[in-house]
């Protein structure tokens, strides 16, 4: 049987999963089945990529920060077996996601392991969305020197942000460190 949910159906699926509910929940209030809300799902997705890969070009950012959000599929890395993690797809996810941190917008993401091959990826794409020299700046993830220097060669002024965490010891009834 053809797929045939009205627009009004269709946009409250699209709208509780941008709410972030869950596939379940959505199959209960709507009457939509669950396998009909994973292709819906599908569809507008593969239409959002094609969006963002055609008018986030040319950008004139100024301030880029990049990190890396940590999720995972099905279950952990660590609990997944190799055959899961290697033919399943099952295990750790990252999200490489690129911020202009005047605007908000995020001109760029990569999803997929955290090791240099993504990383430069990553910063391939961005790179190749941005219509200026920027100020980029990123964690200490190795990969990062060598993926902005293949990504943006000598176009971009590139730092790492190194946290550093330490107990500072004070001595009483002072505000300075000992």
């Amino acid at each position: 049987m053809a797929n045939n949910l009205k627009f009004e159906k269709k946009a409250a699926v699209i709208a509780m999963l941008c709410e972030g509910a869950s596939i379940r929940s959505i199959e209960r209030i709507t009457g939509v089945n669950r396998n009909t809300i994973m292709s819906l799902g599908l569809r507008v997705g593969k239409v959002c990529v094609r969006i963002l890969d055609e008018k986030m070009r040319g950008l004139n950012c100024r301030n880029i920060e990049v990190d890396e959000i940590w999720g995972f599929i099905g279950k952990k890395e660590k609990r997944a077996t190799h055959k899961e993690s290697m033919i399943i797809g099952v295990g750790d996810v990252w999200t490489f996601i690129a911020l202009d941190a005047d605007t908000k917008l995020i001109p760029s993401f990569v999803v997929g392991r955290r090791d240099s091959y993504h990383a430069k990826a990553f910063m391939e794409d961005l790179a190749g969305r941005l219509s200026r020299r920027v100020q980029l700046s990123s964690d200490a993830l190795a990969s990062y020197p060598e993926a902005v220097e293949r990504g943006f060669g000598g176009e971009v002024d590139y730092a790492q942000l190194i946290k550093t965490y330490a107990v500072v010891k004070l001595k009483q009834g002072c505000r300075q460190p000992i």
